[in-house]
């Protein structure tokens, strides 16, 4: 249920409302906008009276909400969300790049990588150090160490770190970490999502392979309804019928969503496409698309590369690559058409 306050509410009368729907058992999520201030009511509100609510003197109008995803959703908050890092924006008007190595593996690399995606305009550094596989033989990734190493990269260049999350029990060990990513395949691993709801620092929640917008966003609800409200969507593909690439990118995600929820969100073409070819060309789609900003993964030697070298450019392309999207950004920030 959605209660939309007349302008300038009563202080006390606004009180007295929110002490009442609390004792009722219903959490009161309240949104300030520049002309209004809504109520987003959660909880069992069947038994909640609405034009008991819609009479009372600083009360515009009341709405029910037939979507199951409530924190998420953008009739509860009408203003885009925008998360800061480390001075760092993810949403509004800055365009976020976060780029990095699938994985550290060593820390003269990653200090290597995070100086040059920095030259080259990224805002924040990608770095695995737990990696889930599908192949139990295949590289998990440097754990501790490799936080370690992102902390020395982040020490050097200043740069936000980002780094995925595979169990609950890496919390402690990640707790260093700006931005703790939840890759697809645990996209719907509820009882991570559970403590992440319990966690204060961003969650960066990229859409499992087959999952359906409503899916994602309830993903984001576990999250949200856990106490965090700090969730940046990131599509990476999806699966189809065609093998070429890894998943297939749904750039049209982008206007959905924005349609549905107010946070921010990201495009990862570089999982999605799965060719490192294809990166620079389908990138500026995302950006025209309207996304908040991209997750690309760049390595100084791709051929070499532990995992994912096929997927990723090099610090070179990137350079090139980031430079044109944040001009074409700026272009579409000034309302120009293409």
């Amino acid at each position: 249920m959605i209660v939309v306050l007349k302008e300038n509410p009563n202080p006390a009368q606004l009180d007295s409302l929110v002490s009442w729907l609390e004792e009722k058992q219903i959490a009161v999520n309240k949104s300030v906008g520049t002309s209004h201030t809504i109520l987003g009511l959660v909880g069992d509100t069947a038994a909640i009276d609405g034009d008991l609510i819609a009479s009372l003197e600083i009360v515009e109008s009341v709405k029910r909400v037939q979507e199951p995803y409530k924190h998420s959703n953008k009739k509860f908050h009408p203003e885009p969300t925008v998360i800061t890092v480390r001075g760092c924006q993810i949403g509004g008007d800055a365009l976020t790049l976060i780029a990095g190595p699938c994985s550290v593996e060593s820390e003269d690399q990653i200090v290597s990588i995070a100086k040059q995606v920095k030259a080259a305009g990224a805002t924040m550094l990608l770095g695995g150090a737990f990696q889930p596989r599908t192949s139990p033989y295949a590289f998990q990734g440097l754990g501790a160490d490799g936080i370690a190493y992102l902390k020395t990269a982040r020490e050097e260049t200043g740069l936000p770190i980002v780094s995925e999350i595979t169990d609950a029990d890496q919390l402690s060990a990640l707790q260093d970490i700006d931005i703790i990513q939840v890759g697809s395949r645990n996209m719907q691993n509820f009882s991570l999502l559970k403590e992440l709801g319990r966690q204060e620092k961003p969650i960066l929640l990229k859409r499992g392979a087959s999952a359906t917008y409503e899916e994602w966003l309830m993903s984001a609800e576990y999250i949200m309804n856990g106490g965090n409200p700090n969730v940046i969507l990131c599509e990476s593909g999806i699966r189809t019928f065609e093998p070429y690439t890894r998943q297939m990118l749904d750039i049209g995600a982008v206007n959905i969503l924005r349609h549905l929820t107010h946070l921010p969100i990201l495009v990862d073409p570089s999982r999605a496409c799965s060719k490192a070819w294809m990166v620079p060309k389908i990138a500026p789609a995302a950006v025209a698309a309207g996304a908040d900003g991209l997750m690309i993964e760049v390595h100084n030697d791709p051929k070499n590369a532990i995992c994912d070298g096929k997927q990723s450019i090099t610090p070179e392309i990137f350079h090139s690559l980031a430079h044109s999207l944040h001009d074409l950004h700026a272009f579409l920030q000034k309302g120009e058409t293409l």
